[in-house]
């Protein structure tokens, strides 16, 4: 059987964590920050856990 190989874009996205889930940045962080407040900006800076419905095409594209 072949290696299954990793999606890279998908591995420089998320983490997974130890119970299996897998965790992801904010969107919105990236540019255009001066017109945000600062209480935006460290919310958006703080990871989340993907949601249940997308973990399972996250788990095919990590296989390792």
């Amino acid at each position: 059987m072949p290696k299954l190989k990793t999606r890279k874009a998908a591995a420089k996205r998320y983490k997974q964590t130890g119970a299996g889930n897998f965790l992801r940045r904010h969107a919105y962080k990236g540019h255009l920050l001066r017109k945000k407040s600062n209480a935006q900006k460290r919310k958006l800076s703080q990871t989340i856990c993907v949601s249940t419905s997308d973990s399972k095409p996250i788990k095919l594209m990590l296989p390792y």
